[in-house]
């Protein structure tokens, strides 16, 4: 979540409802967020008990899979449009009908029809109805890349990824009140629900079965969700007073661990996934959140809206960004991070040790900008903003495990040995000056405790088993609608009626009357039988008359 704020505060466990607002006192972004967390939390739980881990409404179940071969071309799947919930979190698959401009002075004929309406052969085409593997909303998909493709031999899996992530108006600029004007801030920033449809391959579900049964495809799935999803390294953090604490006495408290001269949000977030040889990770002082929307790419130079609001927000030589554009954030890849070596402060253009990784930055329509971290090459040994070289792998600092490792300002993190670290898992850590130190969960002996990360949360759902030019085998599950039609009578109703029924046969069984099992003559009849459907005073009628005419 790279926003700019100040901390978050929801915390399930302890069963807050609802936050309630005080009067006269100060409003925090925290406070409103959390009352969002908690109400998405409480509806996507509820949604989850009552569906399960994932189903669509019968009748608009969507994300309907059916295999497109390719012939020449690339193998294509095409997902079906409508609704489903994966973990509470709904996802809709129906693609948006274009809109119908006004036509161009002249462009239609006396009967009001555009000449141009799609009918002819030089007509537009008709709009797509569906989504497809190449070209869902956020999967970007890249055919030159043969590790996007659809693999070549079946039988695979055709499954759902849903994950959230933030969008600023960097990203948005549909999110900026243009009426506060340029020179100021974005205001609030969206949540979005980002979905795929990916492929997995049967070996890595350890199938063998060309047709297995859907039973075994679900268990082996949620097999290896549950691996996707389980947290495989920790982190914890602290504040110690550092060394040349007594340099700069005057700036914060003598006895202040957090030697920072303001409140801040670090973010420490993976870079370069795998085990600790291979991990990187970097951090800010400012949650990630320091964005500068791209304007022009031209080589290693780039042009930028703004510079930056101030000089605790802005760019300097040494900085390291990061180039994105939301089909780099959709995909979730790392790509070097990259050194700010020039500024030309006129033409608000930066230029830097290299150039964007190939795909990225180069379609304007994805919104590119740069987002600034804040540690430098000497951030191990350095405990205070700027301090000398050290190695980087890729712009990003080395994990290092079993050891307490400075970011700044007496900040210290320590990464648990073992660990298996996923490209985007992060930590918050606030720091506030008041105290001078970090708020970060401690035992009784305040020691720090091992946190797994404060996300990503990735959510699976299996769809189809695309085994061939064969149907596909569906995995989705469906659920009804709970109303129903109300009946004639009600409950109250129906249970005196069949109250009184059962009466009327207890006193018919008590007075040896023939619903007792007696036929009119009085014979014994058929217990097995029903009782003949006579009431009391038609019984006693038939008797008077019986004995009338034996007078």
């Amino acid at each position: 979540m790279h926003a700019d704020l100040s901390r978050l505060t929801h915390r399930p466990e302890r069963h807050y409802s609802a936050v309630v607002a005080q009067q006269g006192r100060v409003q925090l972004d925290a406070d409103a967020n959390e009352q969002t967390a908690i109400q998405l939390f409480q509806a996507r739980t509820l949604a989850a008990d009552l569906i399960g881990e994932h189903g669509g409404p019968r009748g608009a179940t969507g994300f309907k899979i059916a295999l497109r071969g390719g012939g020449r071309d690339l193998d294509d799947l095409v997902i079906g449009g409508g609704r489903y919930y994966v973990d509470g979190i709904l996802c809709e698959a129906t693609r948006p009908r274009p809109g119908v401009p006004v036509p161009a002075h002249g462009a239609a004929d006396d009967d009001g029809k555009d000449e141009s309406d799609g009918d002819g052969a030089g007509g537009p085409a008709a709009p797509l109805a569906t989504w497809t593997y190449w070209d869902q909303p956020d999967g970007f998909r890249d055919p030159e890349r043969p590790g996007d493709r659809l693999p070549s031999a079946f039988p695979y899996l055709a499954y759902l990824k849903v994950w959230e992530r933030v969008v600023t108006a960097a990203e948005d600029p549909a999110l900026r009140e243009v009426a506060l004007g340029s020179a100021l801030p974005d205001t609030a920033a969206r949540t979005k629900v980002v979905w795929q449809v990916l492929p997995l391959p049967a070996a890595e579900l350890g199938i063998e079965d060309h047709t297995p049964p859907i039973k075994d495809i679900r268990k082996a799935f949620a097999d290896w969700a549950r691996k996707q999803t389980a947290p495989g390294s920790g982190l914890a953090a602290r504040s110690e007073r550092p060394d040349h604490a007594d340099d700069e006495p005057c700036l914060v408290a003598p006895d202040a661990r957090y030697r920072g001269p303001e409140n801040q949000l670090y973010r420490v977030e993976v870079h370069d996934g795998g085990s600790a040889k291979d991990a990187t990770f970097k951090w800010s002082r400012e949650n990630g959140s320091v964005t500068f929307p791209v304007d022009e790419l031209d080589g290693t130079w780039v042009a930028l809206a703004t510079l930056g609001g101030d000089d605790k927000l802005d760019l300097n030589v040494g900085d390291r960004v990061e180039f994105v554009d939301t089909a780099y954030s959709s995909r979730g890849e790392a790509a070097p991070l990259l050194r700010v070596e020039e500024l030309d402060l006129p033409g608000r253009r930066v230029r830097l040790s290299d150039e964007p990784a190939p795909g990225v930055g180069r379609r304007p329509e994805l919104h590119p900008f740069l987002r600034r971290w804040d540690h430098h090459e000497g951030g191990r040994r350095s405990v205070k903003r700027g301090a000398g070289a050290e190695r980087l792998r890729h712009g990003a600092l080395p994990v290092e495990e079993g050891e307490w490792l400075p970011l700044e300002d007496g900040v210290e993190v320590y990464f648990a040995p073992r660990g298996t670290y996923r490209t985007g898992d992060y930590w918050l850590i606030p720091a506030r000056t008041a105290t001078g130190r970090v708020e970060w969960p401690a035992d009784a002996a305040r020691r720090p405790l091992l946190q797994p990360p404060s996300g990503l949360e990735v959510h699976f759902a299996p769809l189809a088993w695309v085994a061939g030019e064969q149907a596909e085998p569906d995995l989705r599950r469906a659920f009804g609608p709970l109303a129903a039609d109300i009946p004639a009578a009600d409950d109250a109703e129906l249970a005196a009626e069949a109250e009184a029924r059962a009466q009327e046969q207890a006193g018919h069984a008590a007075d040896g009357s023939p619903e007792a099992g007696y036929d009119a003559s009085g014979a014994a009849g058929d217990p097995a039988q029903p009782a003949p459907s006579r009431s009391q005073t038609t019984a006693a009628a038939e008797a008077a008359v019986d004995e009338g005419g034996a007078g």
